[in-house]
């Protein structure tokens, strides 16, 4: 069986094909091929074609889909998740949405209460706060809360509490202040396939016109619109 998991949330992204077996949690990672950043809609779709052509496979191979649903770039988001809603539409696939925060947090050693944070521009920082137990391979998630927090807020909330970053400089800060912080690779797709199989495993998965973006900070069209009279 075959998965297919996309990051389009950040500056760059990546797709994932990975073979997959039923009731084993566990993936073997057939090849990740990087996106570069802005071209996503014209790049995504070709290079989806071109991974399944190398490898002797066509989109009807395709078992199930990971994506990842948020918080990051609206433009990517949304590409990428248009993408995986149409090739899950004509195949009648399952599809597991993948938070960016919950993949940060799963991707960290920290187990117990654990706050992730990534970045959000603007002097702000997407924050979700979970509870993550279990081995590294097979850790279980509970979230309690995502949120976007000022950089104030964050190091008042972090107190007592674990931060799993992808970000160095939101380490930097947060290890400036005692805090303990554990910086981490930033999760691609490789690890969003591993973590979206989990989810279609225990049955947490999504309809095709169920999926939707969770951006988490209203877009700018959202903030500085006139307000309706």
């Amino acid at each position: 069986m075959l998965l297919l998991a996309v990051d389009t949330s950040g500056k760059n992204g990546s797709i994932t094909l990975a073979r997959v077996t039923a009731r084993r949690l566990e993936v073997e990672i057939v090849e990740t091929v990087p996106l570069a950043g802005g071209t996503f809609s014209a790049q995504l779709i070709p290079q989806i074609s071109a991974l399944l052509d190398k490898h002797g496979y066509s989109k009807k191979d395709l078992e199930a889909f990971a994506a990842v649903s948020g918080p990051g770039s609206f433009t990517g988001l949304r590409v990428g998740l248009a993408a995986i809603k149409a090739l899950a539409e004509v195949l009648h696939k399952p599809i597991a949405a993948v938070s960016l925060l919950g993949a940060v947090a799963q991707s960290g050693r920290s187990r117990g209460r654990v706050l992730a944070a990534l970045d959000a521009g603007r002097n702000e920082v997407y924050v979700g706060d979970y509870e993550v137990s279990g081995k590294e391979r097979g850790s279980q998630l509970h979230m309690n809360s995502e949120r976007l927090l000022g950089r104030e807020q964050l190091l008042a909330e972090a107190k007592g509490k674990t931060v799993v970053t992808a970000d160095a400089a939101l380490a930097e800060l947060l290890q400036s202040t005692g805090t303990q912080c554990e910086l981490i690779a930033h999760p691609g797709s490789a690890v969003v396939a591993r973590l979206g199989w989990q989810r279609i495993q225990r049955g947490e998965t999504v309809r095709p016109e169920d999926l939707e973006a969770n951006y988490i900070r209203r877009s700018d069209a959202e903030i500085f619109s006139p307000p309706k009279s």
